[in-house]
């Protein structure tokens, strides 16, 4: 089904893991994606990929952390497609694993600075974007953003941050047909996933699994799958809300 067909997407933090399981979904579903990261091999590898399966895609070089590049995404996907109707703003970092008084305030910075700034200015130039004829806004938090994270103080905390921003534009832009929502993943076998687990003391992801219902990590397409019911017009009364991905770990 191409429910997405004519539809313009922004899938930031892109080039790997969830951002890029969903940007190829996206294209799947008929989007016209732009793949936003720091990172232009990967990046230019996903739009091959999505070019190879008949889609159209952008890449877009982006540091999410600097303003002036979430402005410049917003003006290349408009000069390149036109429009914007979604945008799935995923781009995180996990940051130090220490102890709170132990995590620095430059790990506090570069943290706070791509996890929840980084969502607030893209947001700001995509609801601009929007205004004239609505959309949907996904942004990325974690289950870190509805529970305790010891050990990551600065990352839960950008991930509670970003719950609260979802949530208070939501309330706001309604009125102009754009939806905003979040999604919360649990334990995802990424890239990311692997440097924590390589910083955490032994054993930690195995008991992660063991509190999860589903006693399983979770593949990215997974997460991809409900960042696209919510980008849809399937989820056309969904908002302001965050939805846990986490195999029942928070249960």
């Amino acid at each position: 089904m191409k429910d997405m067909q004519g539809k313009v997407a922004i899938v930031t933090g892109g080039a790997a893991g969830i951002g890029r399981a969903t940007a190829l979904l996206f294209a799947r579903a008929g989007a016209q994606v732009v793949v936003a990261d720091w990172s232009e091999a990967a990046g230019r590898e996903v739009v091959e990929a999505i070019e190879r399966e008949g889609g159209e895609a952008l890449w877009q070089r982006v540091d999410v952390s600097r303003d002036e590049d979430c402005s410049a995404m917003v003006d290349a996907t408009l000069r390149h497609f036109g429009r914007l109707d979604i945008a799935f703003n995923n781009a995180g970092v996990s940051g130090r694993i220490a102890r709170t008084d132990d995590q620095g305030l430059d790990n506090w910075h570069k943290v706070i600075g791509v996890n929840l700034t980084g969502v607030f200015q893209c947001m700001v130039h995509e609801l601009r974007a929007m205004k004239a004829h609505g959309g949907a806004i996904i942004n990325t938090a974690s289950v870190a953003g509805v529970k305790g994270a010891p050990y990551s103080a600065a990352y839960s905390a950008s991930k509670h941050g970003v719950i609260g921003l979802t949530r208070s534009a939501a309330r706001e832009y309604g009125k102009y047909g754009i939806r905003i929502n979040a999604v919360c993943p649990g334990y995802i076998q990424t890239a990311m996933a692997d440097e924590i687990a390589a910083s955490s003391a032994p054993g930690s992801s195995d008991a992660l699994l063991a509190a999860s219902a589903l006693r399983r990590a979770a593949e990215p397409g997974e997460v991809a799958e409900l960042v696209l019911w919510l980008s849809s017009d399937k989820a056309s009364f969904v908002t302001g809300a965050h939805y846990l991905v986490d195999g029942g770990l928070i249960a």
